[in-house]
């Protein structure tokens, strides 16, 4: 789950990607270049990509128990 769901800059909604995008670029045996992933998840502004690479998962680490 990415917290926030939505581009600070301009509001679109970039969640939705966090999860393919998280597992091909930093779980992946042989990860993936993020320019390239993020290309073919259709992200094109700087602003939502910016988000996406930047982006750290604090929930498990803030709320371990569910």
């Amino acid at each position: 789950m990415m917290v926030p769901v939505r581009c600070f800059t301009c509001g679109n909604v970039v969640g939705e990607h966090w999860e393919e995008f998280k597992a091909r670029t930093r779980e992946a045996e042989e990860p993936e270049d993020p320019e390239k992933v993020l290309d073919e998840l259709g992200v094109e502004r700087h602003c939502c990509r910016r988000m996406l690479v930047s982006h750290k998962d604090l929930v498990d680490i803030v709320a371990p128990y569910q």
